[in-house]
């Protein structure tokens, strides 16, 4: 990594912090979902940067990949778990952070997932593996009585790209990747009081094109022309032209040249609680961007 391109994860990940932690004063009894997810999302546009993925915004639950929809009437309630995990790019450095809103009842929980966080990123050096990292985070879990997701991971981050290697696990794994002096990296526990592994929902929100093939409808080239900018970078369903949208977008999905995220779940009547940080490695341990 050069000098310029660390400037440029250090200023996306201090964006990222900045709107973060605003977008958590939002997160109330009674607010909107979709009024959050757009101010935050705004805010990134108007710095100057790119939305690196759609807001995720995630209730109790649901651990990861919900967004708001176009129209989205739902808002916040007492006694909801908010994961809000936020994407900056800036020439395509990333900042990937995320933080976890108690609306009622669940602040050990809360707890739980920033703590393991800590806890890893305090591991965090050149010759460490990603599999000692992931036992600390277990073992910070479960010490406080619930469980890590174990099908969740943090990952690399790479040129306009969210998730590249090495993959970091939440839970103790033999081995691993061992991290070099210059990567960047996205730690993300995730402590639930379910049953430690998420599985899909139908509701889809969040794609990405991972292909370029010839398309014939009108509308699914619409869609196409609208993210192109994106450089591969995921996008939202409610930024895109709403009309004929299902169709397209079922029809790109077949082709093989969009990918959709489902919402990921844990058991009905669970909690699940998510902390995130973006870091780069260095001799020294690691410069945490996005704290």
């Amino acid at each position: 990594m050069n000098e310029e391109e660390m400037e440029y994860y250090l200023e996306a990940g201090r964006l990222a912090h900045t709107i973060l932690h605003d977008g958590e004063k939002m997160v109330t009894v009674g607010a909107s979902v979709l009024e959050v997810v757009e101010t935050m999302e705004g805010k990134i546009l108007d710095a100057g940067a790119q939305i690196a993925f759609p807001l995720n915004l995630s209730l109790n639950a649901d651990a990861a990949h919900d967004t708001a929809s176009a129209g989205d009437e739902r808002i916040f309630a007492e006694g909801d778990l908010v994961k809000l995990d936020l994407g900056v790019a800036i020439e395509g450095c990333i900042a990937d952070t995320a933080l976890s809103v108690d609306l009622g009842g669940h602040a050990d929980l809360v707890e739980a997932s920033r703590a393991a966080l800590d806890r890893a990123i305090d591991l965090v050096r050149p010759g460490v593996t990603t599999g000692e990292i992931g036992a600390a985070i277990q073992a910070e879990i479960e010490g406080r009585g619930y469980q890590p997701v174990a099908n969740l991971t943090g990952h690399g981050l790479a040129s306009y790209s969210i998730h590249t290697d090495p993959t970091i696990p939440n839970i103790g794994i033999q081995g691993g990747a061992v991290l070099e002096e210059g990567m960047a990296i996205a730690i993300e526990p995730f402590a639930t009081t379910g049953s430690g592994r998420v599985g899909d929902r139908s509701r889809i929100e969040i794609y990405q094109q991972v292909d370029v093939k010839p398309v014939r409808l009108p509308s699914a080239k619409r869609i196409l022309s609208k993210v192109r900018d994106r450089r591969g970078m995921p996008f939202s369903r409610r930024w895109l032209p709403q009309e004929k949208i299902e169709l397209a977008l079922a029809g790109l999905v077949r082709q093989g040249v969009v990918y959709g995220y489902p919402v990921l779940h844990d058991v009905e009547g669970s909690f699940v609680s998510q902390a995130e940080h973006t870091l780069i490695v260095t001799a020294d341990g690691a410069i945490v961007t996005t704290r």
